[in-house]
């Protein structure tokens, strides 16, 4: 999924204000998710000219989570903008948590954040 990143692709994240920006913050954001998403599978995939969105469903910890990445490309068809919602509340809270965990972990280890 890394190699489908622009270069100055923009995550927005549904549990942060300011968004992720760069392939590296993206990558390294990814690598968090990965361990915190559990029994993670895409349900649905739309795609209108240039934007896609890909309906997902995990479990973090004891929450089930439900969720939709909505991808916008540049002209090289690379992802330029990453934007994730997630529902409901309480699986979010948990998201939140468990990545803002990793996240500290992965700067302590001198990752970048």
């Amino acid at each position: 999924m890394v190699a489908a990143l622009a270069p100055d692709v923009v995550f927005h994240s549904p549990i942060t204000f300011k968004p992720f920006e760069g392939r590296e913050a993206v990558s390294t954001l990814f690598g968090v998710l990965l361990s915190t998403f559990e029994e993670f599978r895409y349900t649905d995939e739309l795609d209108a000219g240039g934007v896609k969105a890909l309906v997902f469903e995990a479990r973090v910890g004891d929450r089930q989570v439900q969720g939709l990445d909505l991808l916008r490309f540049d002209d090289q068809g690379l992802i330029a903008d990453f934007t994730v919602m997630v529902r409901p509340l309480s699986g979010a809270m948990a998201l939140a948590e468990a990545v803002g965990k990793g996240l500290e972990r992965r700067a302590a280890e001198g990752a970048p954040a």
